[in-house]
């Protein structure tokens, strides 16, 4: 039986190639127009095109159709994470990069050091700012043979580990944060944190996140899935039986990504707050969605 053909590496732009690509300031001006406005530069206030550029003022532009209170002047900055900041767009876009290219995530604390900014404040503003940019605004419910499993993530040291005085899954008293995550195989992945990993919860996040349209839904065997099988085609693999795969019934797929997903927090973060969580999970999600993409730069700046 011929094997099911791999998807092609991805090969992301080089340190060499970024500087190519990006060698001054103006040439990350015209990238930014370029991808924010791919149909011709719009007014950000109200969408129209009959804008006019201002040709005494570089990247500026004015609205003829917003001069109810006075003239609408705005740059191509107006409503981005880049405005009202003092970093240059340069700056910001190689903080971007290196933001992409680390499959388990970059520290604020690495960024500080790397890029030279003067306050370790400033590196950690721009990496959330950057997540929250990240996070998907064009979601499509999930098809085909979908993988739905939750996780916990942070919490006590002494709940990090199973074993001796460990709590090893988490949950209440625990300290870790829940996150639960839906994945379509060789498609995408759906992640989100939540109170509780109550039925109430996890079935309306499975609702949310795929379609009623779905081949197979696989989870494992936590009593909070058992009201999909209500709505779902759904499979049960019993992993406290000894189960890991049972024909296409699995969830290694979600399971892949959460392991990601920890080694980032684990590795690189060390140390990530139930406050900040959803913005973590929204880069790993981004990278992990965008990871047969040859251009997940662009992406990410036409959703800056």
């Amino acid at each position: 039986m011929a094997r099911a053909k791999q998807p092609r590496q991805i090969h992301q732009m080089t340190v060499k190639q970024w500087e190519a690509a990006f060698p001054d300031e103006a040439a990350c001006d015209r990238y930014l127009i370029a991808h924010r406005w791919p149909a011709g530069v719009r007014c950000p206030r109200c969408e129209s095109q009959r804008v006019y550029k201002l040709g005494t003022m570089e990247n500026k532009w004015e609205c003829p159709d917003c001069r109810e209170g006075g003239a609408y002047r705005f740059s191509h900055l107006v409503g981005t994470i880049f405005e009202n900041t003092k970093v240059d767009l340069r700056e910001w876009f190689k903080v971007i990069n290196l933001m992409l290219t680390s499959k388990k995530g970059i520290s604020a604390r690495q960024i500080h050091r790397y890029m030279g900014f003067g306050s370790y404040k400033t590196a950690w503003y721009m990496c959330h700012r950057v997540r929250a940019a990240l996070q998907d605004k064009e979601f499509q419910k999930l098809l085909g043979i979908v993988e739905v499993d939750e996780t916990f993530v942070g919490g006590k040291a002494h709940n990090k580990h199973g074993g001796h005085g460990g709590g090893g899954r988490g949950g209440i008293g625990s300290g870790k944060t829940p996150v639960v995550g839906a994945v379509e195989r060789k498609g995408n992945v759906v992640a989100r944190v939540i109170d509780t990993v109550s039925a109430e919860v996890l079935t309306k996040f499975v609702m949310e996140a795929v379609s009623e349209k779905v081949s197979l839904l696989c989870t494992d065997e936590w009593t909070g899935y058992r009201h999909v099988k209500k709505l779902y085609p759904h499979q049960v693999i019993k992993h406290a039986a000894g189960e890991y795969v049972v024909g296409a019934v699995h969830t290694q797929t979600i399971e892949g990504f959460w392991s990601i997903f920890k080694r980032g927090v684990v590795g690189t973060f060390h140390k990530v707050s139930k406050k900040y969580t959803p913005l973590y999970v929204a880069e790993f999600q981004f990278r992990y969605n965008n990871r047969h993409n040859p251009d997940i730069f662009a992406a990410a700046i036409a959703g800056c």
